[in-house]
């Protein structure tokens, strides 16, 4: 292959880079293209350096375009390679089935896996693993933090291309990017997070009450709040803040887990994060193993006296 010629039969990760900074997910998804990159968007040199698994990246400095307009001026680039691979970040989700459409093929979304043959999806039940066969090339998005990557020991060769031709304004205008307040962000997006099992919801406090400490404490730390699918599935809070294999992946820095045993879905969905601190009064459950910390503890009475103490810090300042 030529080592200025993106177009091949292998596979290759594309990510959007904004202002020299990696999707969530990069390293995992170059890792599963085998080391083959294709990065868009702003100082993309800069970032194809921070790629710690990439042995050969390619570069294009194609500015602020919208998805719709990125696919199309991307997608000459990659009609040859058979998996064209995304990570399932806010701008992976938003360029996957604009460039599936623009390359005529099909999209599989959230994949654990792929290979040359489909890709290993969570079946429609939230529980049963899908091997979905696709006959031809395909693109596809990766859930992120569900392995992790080995890094290489070399940087890797990076190549410059040229920006691509074509409109670079869209016929929308963005009138404003909203950035969320700490605590607030999209789970999968949150580098703080604590979170409830079923042993928080046990003695004085009730379940919702629970949370509704959970969610003061959360606020204080400046961290998203998740749950268990026991907790629900018990109705102490939404779906949308289950973690684990059958609701949102997450790979946060810090990760609080109050009353969490550390069921396989719930640890499937965890990433690796930087630190990791286990509330449990079971010193050999699998949350506890885990930890970098782990108090043996109930659970309520720990989270009611960081409440306060919390609360004590901040009528201080």
């Amino acid at each position: 292959m030529n080592g200025t010629e993106v177009k091949s039969t292998e596979p290759i990760a594309v990510l959007l880079v904004r202002g020299g900074e990696l999707p969530p997910g990069a390293d995992e998804t170059v890792a599963e293209a085998g080391g083959l990159a294709l990065l868009a968007g702003e100082d993309t040199k800069a970032a194809a350096g921070l790629l710690t698994t990439a042995i050969r990246v390619w570069t294009v400095e194609t500015g602020t375009r919208p998805p719709g307009l990125l696919a199309t001026a991307l997608a000459p680039l990659l009609t040859d390679r058979p998996i064209v691979l995304l990570p399932a970040s806010p701008d992976g989700r938003d360029l996957a089935p604009r460039l599936a459409v623009a390359l005529d093929r099909p999209l599989l979304a959230s994949a654990l896996a792929v290979h040359s043959g489909g890709a290993d999806l969570i079946g429609a039940d939230g529980r049963t693993l899908v091997d979905a066969a696709v006959l031809g090339p395909f693109v596809a998005t990766l859930e992120p933090g569900l392995r992790g990557a080995q890094p290489l020991p070399a940087a890797p060769e990076i190549i410059e291309l040229p920006a691509p031709d074509g409109p670079v304004r869209p016929d929308a205008e963005q009138c404003a990017l909203l950035t969320a307040p700490p605590g607030q962000e999209q789970l999968d997006q949150a580098t703080r997070i604590v979170a409830a099992g079923a042993g928080l919801g046990t003695g004085e406090l009730t379940g919702p009450g629970a949370i509704a400490l959970l969610e003061k404490v959360g606020a204080s730390l400046g961290a998203a709040v998740g749950a268990t699918r026991v907790v629900t599935d018990a109705g102490w809070t939404g779906e949308e803040r289950q973690i684990g294999t059958t609701g949102v992946v997450v790979a946060p820095e810090l990760y609080l887990a109050f009353g969490i045993s550390g069921a396989a879905q719930h640890i499937g969905g965890l990433g690796r994060p930087a630190h990791l601190v286990s509330v449990n009064t079971d010193p050999y459950c699998p949350m506890t193993a885990l930890a970098d910390l782990a108090v043996v503890a109930d659970a309520p009475t720990v989270l009611a006296e960081l409440a306060r103490r919390l609360t004590s810090e901040a009528s201080r300042d």
